[in-house]
């Protein structure tokens, strides 16, 4: 049996949990409530007061720990309640009852699981789906994060006229896309509500969280009409003229009746009033009733359907149309007595794919592109008649509009332009629509390229080529090296003159017939491989140093010269190219680079490229290399010693990382040059010698490292040899006061001292 130890802390008791359930007696029902402030309220009723001596015990359990607090002595009367601050918003908390009577521990009998609300979205913004803006959009909210639980969230709006609500689990970062409304409607009073969920005892409490932001509104892309076409016919071929010889000072596009019932298209100049419902949709109901909004519009099993008459579309321009009110004025050109003007222009196109709200279309007529105008007409139209009474070039786009409902008007992207030429004659030339194939570039020289294509269409009777250099932008304007296509080049031949070696270019090719152009080909980039270098030459600064120089033609462009050696690795074992250094391209027509770091005595190959901006890179060229041997370093003497007429020579050459057994050396030449000279090769490998030299001379010693192509000599080492003495002396033709010495002479003297002592007292 356990015990409870009480700690009074405002009136409550707070007990830590230590293993202290025993089933003695059954607790009755208690109250819990959650107040909007995240406080959990838990009270007690008169039938769950068993005893006045009895302890009320509250555990809360749901956090990373649990807490218990103790309901205050009331004295016979009901304990006020206990407020528990919960920490975590949209967590669920169990709440336990537990009365201890004495040292009895009830165990608790039931337990309440309540769950607290998930704080509120803050903000939203909605954005187009890019792929799709016709039926998607991408949601992004911010909400609080800390001590936030939620599992899915709620999203509410009106689809027109009906209320949709959906829960939704896929938002990553506070984003998802959502691709599933109709293209055209106006979504209104969109909200987002946190939703927490928690299962316990198979039952699930839900809560949502309150809404803070500001309701939002979409419309959705409707889908551009479809089928666009027009056609033309000569009006009063030869009898329209003015005496003046001039066109009518009117509009160059007069609208015409078209045929169908009546009902007027609307004008920029006046905005069209705007529905107060999104019911309107272009789409009749089969049945003849009227559309309303429903949760499965009648559309959506109808996106193949098609009007069997198509004059229940037509729309009627109205009999007092105002010229005036069309695209403006323009110049009066000098007519032809015999124009075939006017022509009138017949535009035709069937309604976006269903399922699309919508509530009319906007014509752009553009000529040359200077006048333009943009028409109104309701969505019933799929027909607009105009006369045109200027020749030039026009362009004509329908696009759909949906307007219903408090969002704004929203058009349809725009759909495949139509343009055209009238000639002065009323001649009507179709538009090009097919682009160049197969387009590709044949480099003939340095500076000429040839373009190739080929074309399934056979109405064109001119080609545009378009060439821009790539190269020229990435260079600073004080370093660029080429001028003529910097800018965009047009011309109509297919051969691109006056390129520069080492440049890369773009082409676009275009079809031309009269003044309409067709649209581009894919651009094709070719490049122009650089000249490369040329007078490489190289000049030693001693055994590990040389200066390379070159110069390059005056006409070329290239991005940087890349020096490269090769020679044999003694760490790696290897022989290859490696690069040693870059050079940014510059102005200047001479460069020079000072390679240092190299091993004497050893064979070096050195080569200098250069390469262009272009991707991939071009380089040029391998061919423009030099041989080099450099020079060895000197040797040093370390010791001399003469014995018995022999001189013991010894040196060293480099350090202890020197390799000898790879480098280019050949051989020594020691060299002692006294009143003789005397010379003596070793081989690499032996750094000894001996000499035999006459005594008595002095001698200038030294020691060459010598290679096929160069040599380098030891400091010079001075050694005095001591004379030897005199052999076999003679004393001849003596006399009683003179006589005669003969000597051998060995090696070299300068003179002879002769002593002559008095021996004794003879």
């Amino acid at each position: 049996m356990g015990h409870l130890p009480r700690e009074r802390r405002g009136g409550r008791r707070l007990l830590p949990l230590l293993g202290l359930f025993v089933l003695l007696k059954i607790v009755s029902t208690f109250h819990v409530t959650v107040r909007d402030d995240n406080n959990i309220v838990v009270s007690l009723e008169a039938s769950d007061v068993v005893s006045p001596t009895s302890v009320y015990v509250v555990r809360v359990a749901g956090e990373s720990k649990n807490y218990f607090f103790e309901f205050e002595e009331s004295n016979g009367t009901l304990p006020p309640p206990v407020v528990f601050k919960a920490t975590y918003h949209g967590l669920y908390y169990i709440i336990s009852l537990v009365v201890v009577s004495g040292n009895v521990v009830t165990k608790p009998s039931r337990s309440i699981t309540v769950l607290t609300k998930p704080l509120p979205v803050t903000s939203v913004s909605i954005y187009d789906y890019k792929p799709s803006p016709e039926t998607g959009v991408l949601f992004e909210i911010h909400y609080p994060e800390k001590y936030n639980v939620f599992s899915r969230v709620n999203i509410s709006y009106w689809e027109g006229k009906d209320f949709r609500t959906m829960l939704y689990k896929d938002f990553l970062k506070g984003k998802t896309v959502f691709n599933h409304w109709l293209p055209g409607i106006c979504y209104s009073n969109i909200t987002f509500q946190l939703v927490s969920e928690a299962t316990f005892n198979k039952s699930t409490l839900v809560e949502c969280s309150g809404v803070s932001h500001e309701p939002k509104q979409h419309r959705t892309a409707p889908y551009p009409p479809r089928n666009i076409s027009v056609r033309f016919v000569n009006l009063n071929k030869n009898n329209w003229e003015e005496p003046s010889g001039s066109f009518p000072e009117d509009s160059f596009i007069k609208p015409q009746d078209a045929i169908g019932r009546d009902r007027p298209f609307h004008f920029p100049e006046e905005t069209p009033e705007t529905p107060a419902s999104n019911a309107s949709s272009g789409w009749p109901d089969p049945n003849g009733t009227e559309y309303e909004s429903t949760s499965q519009p009648y559309w959506w099993d109808s996106a193949s359907a098609a009007p069997e008459n198509e004059e229940d579309f037509v729309s009627v321009l109205p009999a007092d149309y105002d010229t005036e009110a069309t695209l403006g004025r323009t110049e009066k050109p000098t007519a032809d007595p015999f124009s075939a003007f006017p022509v009138q222009m017949t535009l035709s196109w069937l309604p976006p794919k269903p399922p699309t709200a919508f509530d009319g279309f906007n014509i752009l007529i553009e000529r040359e592109g200077n006048f333009t105008d943009y028409l109104t007409v309701d969505e019933e139209a799929h027909e607009f008649v105009a006369e045109l009474k200027e020749p030039g070039k026009y362009r004509l786009s329908v696009t759909t509009f949906s307007s219903s409902g408090a969002c704004e008007t929203r058009k349809s992207q725009s759909a495949k332009s139509l343009s055209f030429y009238i000639s002065p004659t009323g001649e009507w030339i179709e538009e090009l629509t097919e682009k160049p194939q197969h387009v590709s570039v044949h480099v003939l020289s340095s500076t000429t390229a040839l373009l190739s294509w080929t074309s399934s269409q056979e109405n064109y009777n001119s080609t545009i080529v378009s060439v821009v250099s790539l190269t020229c932008q990435k260079q600073k304007e004080s370093q660029r090296l080429e001028k003529q296509y910097c800018t965009q080049v047009n011309s109509s031949k297919p051969v691109i003159e006056n390129l520069v070696p080492g440049a890369q270019y773009q082409v676009v090719m275009y079809l031309r017939k009269g003044p309409l152009i067709g649209p581009p080909s894919d651009p094709v980039t070719f490049a122009i491989v650089p000249t490369g270098i040329k007078d490489l030459m190289l000049y030693p600064l001693g055994p590990t140093a040389v200066v390379l120089s070159w110069t390059r033609p005056y006409l070329g462009v290239f991005r940087k010269y890349v020096v490269e050696m090769f020679y044999f690795n003694p760490t790696t074992m290897t022989s290859e190219w490696t690069t040693y250094y870059e050079i940014a391209a510059t102005v200047s027509l001479t460069s020079s680079v000072r390679i240092a770091n190299l091993l004497p005595a050893w064979y070096y190959n050195f080569r200098v490229t250069m390469v262009t901006w272009g991707d991939p890179e071009l380089s040029c060229c391998d061919s423009s290399t030099i041989s080099f041997i450099t020079a060895p370093v000197a040797p040093e003497i370390t010791s001399v010693e003469y014995f018995n007429s022999l001189l013991y020579i010894s040196w060293t050459y480099g350090d202890a990382t020197t390799d000898l057994s790879h480098s280019r050396m050949l051989h020594w030449m020691v060299v002692a040059e006294g009143r003789r000279k005397i010379k003596k090769s070793v081989t690499r490998n032996v750094m000894t010698a001996i000499l035999s030299l006459p005594p008595g001379d002095i001698y200038n010693l030294s020691v060459t490292a010598c290679t096929e192509r160069g040599s380098n000599t030891s400091m010079l080492r001075l050694v005095k040899l001591e004379p030897a003495p005199p052999k076999s002396l003679f004393a001849v033709n003596k006399t009683q006061t003179s006589v005669t010495l003969l000597w051998v002479e060995e090696g070299v003297a300068d003179f002879f001292e002769v002593l002559c002592q008095k021996l004794g007292n003879r």
